[in-house]
């Protein structure tokens, strides 16, 4: 019987096409075996919640009975929510990028019985504009190539297939040393921005993963530039549209080169990186405009994005009420109406709201083009902002996507965990403690860390990105507050890491489990996309965990999979920033075993130093009370890298220095 099957689905994406008229089917053996048995090729259509221009393909085709019709005569369709199932996104999107094309969502590919692609794209308007073609056009002319040309669809499978499993040997061989850090970092420097940060041109991203290469390369050398090319882009976006004024947080990208007008949805990856930067940043630095907006970052997470059982959703929708970004503008009348005249005059005048507006009619507030603010002037305009939040909390708010990742779960808890520790908010640590106790609570099932759970159900087997952002998050998490039990967690996604997604090969980690459910391909990647690469994080928590235990094998393992990546980073730097932020740590690595009292700014030290890139590593011990630190590793024990000071007498704690 032919029926669209995503009502019993749990994904809030896909939930929100249970009720169009078109055959959906989840991924699954079933759908393909549903296409083998009618002939007919699969569309197969990726999106997630948040994304705007899925909501648009979805309200223009898929809501859409005429179009509906013919997608069922003619396709196989299933839907795929992208966040659920990365594993499937990654290998159609890297394909799409095989045939030539851009990637984006709504991904649309159509894919033979076997599930192997021949052609595709991503939004198709309903009919032809923007330069593209219309969707129905698309689907008879896809259909017809099909059925009359199949020796034509099996040449493009067999080339893409080819193409992709040639992408997914990972080039190594190649020793990179600081110097080629430093040099890379000057390259990518000279791509920046210099009137309004970031990378030229537009859209805009945060690129967090590249700041931080920056300041790394600025720690190093010495260069202040570097570090005041990353300074200057957190200052831009932090005054910019995609910065949320009134509530915090920051929304996905920019579309254009000022960062004033956003994609209005807020990512939680996109707030881990950039939380953990802006501690960074600050701490250095000392300008209370990261440590502010870090704060507030850290308020919009615990009043929107916390579910009932302690961990984080995944996102929240660019729209609401049908209309992108609704939620967050504002008229002038509106302003003066929640405000008074006399205090909106003043908050227009910080926050570029005019009769006129700066984005369709309304204002995305920012203060790109106001200059310093003053922290007096930020105490003043704090409880304006605080009614606006109240009387924005009346509107229809966009959609949340409440099921839990346990990769982006993993960011952002080591994210709290490390800037809780370098700003002094033992809260903030706290926060990520429950949030680690959640995952491992909700998603280890018979000793296997899943991916995406929601009202019960787990999706399983997890990914190595969940493995790896959970390990360093455990390891953060011990960092920062000392506990064992998250040290011991790290410990065991890392040996079940090596353990189900080796590649024995090249060295580096598949993405997906060797016994998950069969792909036309294992995806393996090196390359850095909105979240930082899975082996670039497992090689990261990998050095840190060798470092804390002493444990030669886990240095061993982690310069096994840093090797195997090299030689792509060396060819494309701009792609790879987090392994060269990983391959930094190793190279500069060091250790200091620190005896005596702990304060609370001594949480600074094991979090600060090490994520700068170079410095020590301290481990606190008190022997005095039976807490020894953990082995040295032989490493230092040699005497090559680092020394271990014990004794109160030759490392006393700084109060009592």
């Amino acid at each position: 019987m032919s029926e669209n099957r995503l009502g019993a689905e749990t994904s809030p994406y896909l939930l929100q096409h249970k009720d169009n008229p078109v055959h959906w089917w989840p991924w699954g053996p079933e759908a393909l075996a549903e296409a083998k048995r009618s002939g007919r090729p699969v569309l197969l259509s990726v999106g997630y919640a948040a994304c705007h221009w899925c909501h648009v393909m979805a309200h223009e085709s898929f809501e859409d009975a005429e179009t509906a019709d013919l997608m069922n005569a003619l396709f196989v369709n299933i839907k795929v929510d992208r966040e659920e199932r990365p594993d499937v996104d990654q290998i159609y999107m890297n394909a799409l990028h095989e045939l030539g094309e851009q990637g984006g969502w709504p991904l649309t590919m159509f894919l033979n019985a076997d599930g192997a692609p021949f052609w595709g794209g991503t939004y198709f308007p309903k009919t032809a504009s923007y330069g593209r073609p219309g969707f129905k056009d698309v689907l008879w002319q896809v259909s017809q190539a099909y059925r009359e040309t199949p020796e034509k669809v099996a040449h493009n499978t067999d080339a893409i297939l080819s193409r992709l499993a040639a992408a997914a040997k990972p080039a190594g061989g190649v020793a990179l040393t600081l110097a080629d850090l430093d040099k890379a970092a000057q390259q990518i420097a000279g791509l920046f921005d210099r009137a309004h940060g970031g990378l030229r041109g537009a859209p805009k991203f945060p690129q967090a993963g590249l700041l931080e290469l920056l300041w790394r390369a600025g720690d190093r050398t010495g260069d202040p530039q570097l570090k005041a090319v990353v300074a200057f882009t957190l200052n831009r976006m932090c005054e910019g549209g995609i910065y949320d004024h009134v509530g915090g947080g920051f929304s996905r990208y920019s579309v254009d080169e000022r960062w004033l007008v956003p994609h209005f949805e807020k990512m939680l990856y996109d707030n881990a990186q950039l939380l953990e930067l802006l501690a960074l940043a600050y701490q250095e630095t000392g300008d209370e405009l990261f440590l502010l907006r870090a704060r507030e970052t850290v308020s919009w997470l615990k009043r929107e994005m916390v579910t009932a059982d302690g961990a984080f959703a995944a996102s929240l929708d660019a729209d609401s009420e049908g209309h992108e970004g609704k939620f967050y503008v504002w008229t002038a009348d509106e302003i003066v109406a929640v405000l008074g005249k006399e205090d909106a005059a003043e908050f227009a005048a910080f926050y570029d709201v005019t009769d006129e507006g700066n984005w369709e009619g309304q204002t995305i507030l920012n203060r790109t083009s106001f200059g310093d603010v003053s922290m007096v002037e930020e105490a003043r305009l704090r409880p304006m902002k605080e009614k606006l939040l109240a009387a924005r909390a009346q509107r229809v708010r966009p959609g949340l996507d409440d099921k839990v990742l346990a990769d982006w779960n993993g960011l952002m808890i080591a994210a709290l965990a490390r800037a809780g520790a370098l700003l002094d908010e033992p809260e903030w640590v706290d926060l990520a403690a429950t949030a680690f106790d959640a995952v491992v609570r909700l998603m280890v099932k018979d000793g296997r860390l899943g991916h995406s759970y929601r009202e019960g159900r787990l999706v399983l087997p997890g990914l190595a990105s969940d493995l790896a952002a959970m390990a360093r998050a455990g390891i953060a998490l011990h960092e920062a507050a000392g506990d064992e039990a998250p040290l011991a967690h790290a410990e065991d996604f890392l040996n079940r890491l090596e353990a189900d997604y080796l590649d024995p090969q090249s060295g580096a980690y598949f993405l997906t489990a060797a016994d998950a459910p069969a792909l036309v391909m294992r995806p393996l990647s090196s390359l850095d996309e909105a979240l930082p690469n899975y082996n670039s994080v497992a090689a990261d928590a990998l050095i840190r965990l060798a470092a804390l235990t002493g444990q030669d094998g886990l240095r061993a393992r982690a310069d096994r999979l840093i090797g195997a990546l090299t030689g792509a980073a060396a060819q494309n730097p701009l792609a790879h920033p987090s392994l060269l932020n990983a391959l930094d740590t190793r190279l500069r690595l060091a250790e200091i075993v620190a005896v005596g009292a702990r304060s609370v700014r001594d949480r600074r030290a094991p979090t600060a130093l090490p994520d700068a890139g170079g410095g020590p590593r301290c481990r606190w011990g008190r022997p005095e009370k039976g807490q020894p630190g953990p082995r040295p590793s032989a490493e230092c024990a040699a005497g090559r890298r680092g020394i271990h000071l014990r004794g109160r007498a030759l490392l006393p704690s700084r109060d009592e220095s």
